[in-house]
């Protein structure tokens, strides 16, 4: 389960004056310092409450509030958290045993939070436990656009109450110092992405970072060459999927061909993304493929193949989504059918040696793209390649 909250889904915080003749007691009896009051968000208070219902969990009633200090700079910023009690991780009752809850992950970034989301992901792949076919008991929350520090303090109030850890990519250092301090007073797991190479190549630049998100109102960045080569290739990638238009194949920069639900059209549009054209040609028994595939440059082309189990499997899923009956899709996913297409569309691998073949089987799309990317540069830039049809 993913959830993401945007700035947008954040309301705005204010902080609440104190009147002078009101004294709020202070933990060791330090000195009173300026309160900064932060009121909860109705729209993640109803997310939490949802999951909990969802999850079987019962809702703990409002206790009375403690008040911790987050140091900000020179100005104490106070969380008004519940207590320590309600801030443990909470556990679900099966009936007969209380079983620790699927532990967070909370990702804040001050941007999209691409750069959190595929740190996370990618790291998640080192754990066997973690593959999509195991059930990972982890649970990923996005939380993108966050530039405020009272939104920032509510997130990690409720990180604080889940038990989870804290992943963040923050441009601003005060933002991410404040992160730091919060996670440390409560006892949360985090993790700063984005600080240590910044700071690393500010040192080797000699240069200071702007400490601004990419994207933000303070920055003029100009649309780039890149940019609209990027949007041309996921124009001409869409209009190419599936076999369309199949006497333009010789302007594409990349050609993917496989059987049916081997990934070719996401595998297309992620590598379009990244500015390559890109066009997906289906192998189906008892239809010809289109002569123009014969007529591109070979080292264009790109075979995928699957393990057949895993794509009966799919193929299944597939059948069953999109509502057909037994006997519609008994073809269609049946082990010999499946079988028999794999092996064809092997006959045609083995006739275009030229073609490299890619295993995507419980390969993630990032995976399969970084080896059809590095054959592709390899070729383009004229390294050794063997002359035979490989599997990668």
């Amino acid at each position: 389960m993913i959830v993401c909250l945007s700035s947008s889904n954040l309301p705005k915080l204010h902080s609440s004056p104190t009147s002078s003749n009101q004294t709020t007691p202070e933990p060791h009896s330090e000195p009173q310092p300026q309160k900064l009051k932060t009121r909860s968000s109705p729209q993640l208070n109803h997310w939490s409450r949802a999951r909990a219902i969802r999850s079987g969990r019962k809702l703990d009633r409002p206790g009375h509030r403690s008040t911790n200090t987050v140091v900000e700079g020179n100005s104490p910023v106070h969380l008004q958290l519940n207590d320590r009690a309600s801030l443990e991780p909470e556990k679900i009752s099966d009936g007969h045993d209380v079983v620790e809850a699927a532990k967070s992950i909370y990702m804040v970034s001050d941007g999209t939070g691409w750069t959190a989301e595929h740190s996370v992901n990618a790291a998640l792949g080192q754990f066997e436990h973690c593959l999509v076919d195991r059930g990972c008991a982890v649970n990923t929350h996005l939380f993108s656009g966050i530039e405020d520090l009272e939104q920032l303090m509510e997130i990690v109030k409720q990180a604080a109450k889940e038990g989870a850890m804290l992943v963040y990519t923050l441009a601003d250092p005060s933002m991410a110092e404040s992160a730091k301090k919060a996670c440390e007073i409560w006892g949360i797991p985090f993790t700063d992405i984005l600080g240590p190479i910044t700071e690393a190549i500010a040192s080797h630049l000699g240069v200071s970072p702007s400490g601004l998100p990419r994207g933000a109102p303070g920055r003029n960045v100009p649309l780039s060459e890149e940019y609209f080569r990027r949007i041309e290739a996921i124009e001409f990638t869409i209009k190419q999927d599936d076999g369309a238009l199949p006497q333009n194949l010789k302007k594409a920069d990349i050609v993917l061909v496989g059987v049916s639900r081997t990934g070719k059209t996401p595998l297309s549009i992620y590598l379009a993304q990244k500015g390559y054209k890109v066009a997906n040609v289906p192998i189906v028994m008892g239809v010809d493929l289109p002569k123009s595939l014969f007529e591109v440059d070979p080292e264009k082309v790109f075979g995928l193949t699957i393990n057949p189990l895993v794509l009966q499997t799919i193929r299944k899923a597939r059948a069953k989504s999109l509502g057909f009956s037994e006997a519609t899709r008994s073809n269609y996913s049946e082990m010999d059918h499946v079988r028999e297409e794999l092996e064809f569309a092997r006959s045609i691998f083995a006739q275009n040696p030229v073609w490299p073949v890619t295993e995507v089987t419980g390969k993630a799309i990032e995976e399969t793209a970084a080896v059809i990317l590095r054959l592709y540069h390899d070729r383009k830039n004229r390294c050794s390649m063997p002359r035979i049809a490989k599997r990668y």
